[in-house]
């Protein structure tokens, strides 16, 4: 695929820091970064791709009902996230692990969710998950409620004021399938006509499933963006020093009250859409081998080798990955199943007789068989 122009790269495949001419009016965001920033950067993506093998390996055996790998985005997620102000509203789909990992979310959580013990997986609202909202999986259904959140940010006046450190934004993740659900549009319309403090975040991973992104646009698509009234900007979004920059820019922008923003990241799904997907019925391996060679990791631990960092340095973040792994298994496997009787435990507000009914029946049922259980 040949680079477009507007594209924003810092980091080429082999980790050479050449920034692309579009590059050039985010250079004195990167060059402010600290070579601790640089290495966060490197330790999030390496770190949760190790959660995200073993997540993958626990649904293998049995441990998860499903599981949508992140392998190959870290990048774009990464640097998004770290984009992001602590007063931001974050609203992922159902693979932006790391983004719910930087913002406090115990990944626990995640795999709470995945495993169906749980219908929403954690608490926005709890100070500790970093305002970061659930997993949608109702696909692009998230643009519609963080567009309806940015307009009530608009509304009761909590961004544009000129305080930065008060002022609110709203970043919403979602796929290039989802790009052409109606909700994605509808989202736009609203977000450009009410002027929301809102970053629409796309990660084009080049597959809605089985369906390539050059059947579902004959146009790159961060310009149906641009139709909208919204500036739009295409990224590498394979190099975490673009993610980070463009997001950081955008999201400023919108939170000073000039109105959304989108940004496509240009990305690659190395693993499979979900655990029940088969990509080699659809990928040719030329194509996986492809992106492999610009995987976001290699890439940027190419970078931090230049710049000098430490043999140690990435022997640390190797046993900070497999501590995590660890605890994800060990954690997972001591999480047990659901009681039947908390199906019936947030059906209403507050008690319903229809509810006592069937949890009756139910009983009744069980309690039919020998032994009593079903």
């Amino acid at each position: 695929m040949p680079d477009d122009p507007a594209l924003v790269r810092f980091l080429q495949a082999d980790g050479t820091f050449a920034p692309s001419p579009a590059a050039e009016r985010y250079l004195d965001l990167v060059e402010g970064l600290a070579d601790a920033d640089l290495e966060q950067f490197y330790r999030d993506m390496a770190v949760i791709r190790a959660f995200d093998v073993q997540a993958t390996n626990l649904q293998r055996q049995g441990q998860l009902a499903l599981w949508p790998p992140s392998y190959g985005q870290e990048a774009a997620q990464v640097g998004s996230a770290r984009a992001a102000r602590p007063q931001d509203h974050l609203f992922p789909s159902y693979r932006e692990h790391v983004v719910t990992k930087i913002r406090g979310v115990d990944p626990i959580d995640i795999i709470r969710l995945m495993r169906g013990l749980t219908h929403g997986g954690w608490n926005p609202f709890d100070p500790k998950n970093g305002n970061t909202h659930i997993y949608t999986l109702v696909l692009g259904a998230q643009t519609l409620h963080a567009t309806g959140f940015g307009m009530g940010l608009t509304l009761d006046g909590r961004c544009g004021t000129g305080d930065p450190e008060r002022d609110e934004a709203v970043i919403v993740y979602y796929g290039d399938g989802a790009s052409s659900q109606g909700d994605v549009h509808e989202a736009m319309v609203f977000a450009n006509s009410y002027r929301t403090p809102e970053v629409f975040f796309l990660q084009n991973n080049q597959w809605a499933i089985s369906v390539p992104v050059s059947t579902q646009s004959r146009s790159p698509l961060y310009k149906r963006g641009e139709g909208y009234g919204m500036p739009s900007i295409p990224i590498d979004g394979n190099d975490v020093l673009a993610s980070w920059a463009v997001t950081r820019s955008a999201l400023d922008e919108a939170r000073a009250g000039e109105g959304p923003r989108a940004i496509e990241a240009m990305t690659y799904r190395l693993g499979a859409h979900t655990t029940s997907d088969d990509p080699t019925k659809y990928r040719t391996s030329g194509e996986e081998e492809s992106w492999r060679r610009r995987d976001p990791i290699a890439r940027m631990k190419a970078h931090l080798l230049a710049r000098g960092a430490s043999e140690e340095f990435f022997a640390d973040v190797d046993a900070e990955s497999q501590a995590l792994a660890d605890d994800t298994r060990t954690r997972t496997n001591a999480l047990g199943g659901l009681e039947a009787d908390s199906m019936f435990a947030h059906v209403y507000s507050e008690p319903h007789p229809l509810i006592d009914e069937q949890r009756r029946w139910l009983a009744d049922y069980e309690a039919s068989f020998e032994g009593g259980a079903s």
